[in-house]
């Protein structure tokens, strides 16, 4: 039986788990990789419109990987993987500007250009946010800006107005003085790739949810992990003591109720293009553990 490949995401949970050694407890045979990571940030800097749905067509090297729920929903239903429905998590994410900016309230961001991530967590959350005072015509998304990192460079040389960050960056702007414009919290579920043994998947999420246990418990031993998956140019500007816990894993399950209405939203806001959306069929998207 090939090893179980971890990839870290942005969070801690993963990072947690490996240094308690939770997944050894569980008799997880795996392979921790850092497949995002790089000194220079260079694998960050993906150019236009490529984005978590793209990477998914590319095809992922880890058993299970993470992304935005809409764009799992829909990569799911294009038979890129399946979706796992029996947890996902929620991601502290949100608008920012400058500190001097005029931007001063979620009105004032109407025409600014935004920079997102293609078909990513950032795209949809950022309209569903502003939506409630925006309308569509004046929602400007910009997303030729690369993946997280390379958004938050932007926003920190002045480049881009206003920047939609989560998890890591969002507490890096905020150390760094930047404005939450509005928050844009959202979504983040799981896809497995391949067809790794189910009960190594139990094994898996059982020591995720130890080390969730741990994070809501003591959060400041272990924000310290951001720092693994920032490029290194930014380390010496980090302090992440003062960051939060970041990314929250939900032991609840993502119901069909749930993923049609976020497929209708989808397909309601044309994000794909007609025929890109795949089936639709929650069946045969998903796999629950249960």
């Amino acid at each position: 039986m090939a090893k179980f490949i971890i990839e870290p995401h942005f969070r801690l949970q993963e990072w947690v788990a490996d240094e308690k050694g939770y997944f050894i407890d569980e008799g997880l045979d795996y392979e921790f990789r850092e497949l995002l990571r790089s000194s220079d940030g260079k694998i960050h800097d993906k150019g236009d419109k490529v984005g978590a749905f793209q990477s998914f067509e590319e095809g992922r090297q880890a058993s299970v990987s993470c992304a935005c729920h809409w764009t799992v929903n829909v990569a799911a239903s294009n038979g890129h993987g399946r979706m796992l429905t029996d947890v996902y998590s929620v991601a502290t994410a949100g608008i920012f500007v400058a500190p001097d900016s005029r931007i001063k309230t979620p009105e004032d961001l109407a025409g600014v250009p935004i920079s997102v991530g293609y078909q990513s967590g950032s795209h949809y959350a950022t309209v569903q946010s502003l939506e409630q005072y925006l309308k569509p015509d004046e929602i400007n998304l910009r997303y030729e800006t690369g993946m997280l990192f390379k958004r938050m460079e932007h926003l920190f040389e002045g480049s881009a107005p206003a920047v939609h960050l989560f998890n890591g960056p969002y507490y890096f702007a905020e150390q760094l003085g930047f404005r939450k414009v509005i928050d844009a919290t959202f979504m983040i579920s799981t896809m497995i790739h391949g067809n790794p043994d189910p009960e190594d998947l139990r094994k898996f999420f059982r020591a995720l949810r130890k080390a969730q246990r741990d994070i809501d418990l003591r959060p400041e031993l272990y924000t310290h992990y951001y720092k693994n998956e920032f490029p290194d140019r930014f380390h010496a500007r980090m302090d992440t003591r003062r960051w939060g816990p970041g990314e929250r894993l939900v032991f609840e399950p993502y119901t069909k109720e749930v993923y049609e209405e976020s497929f209708e939203w989808i397909a309601a806001h044309g994000i794909f293009p007609e025929g890109g959306m795949g089936n639709g069929q929650y069946e045969k998207a998903t796999l629950s553990l249960a």
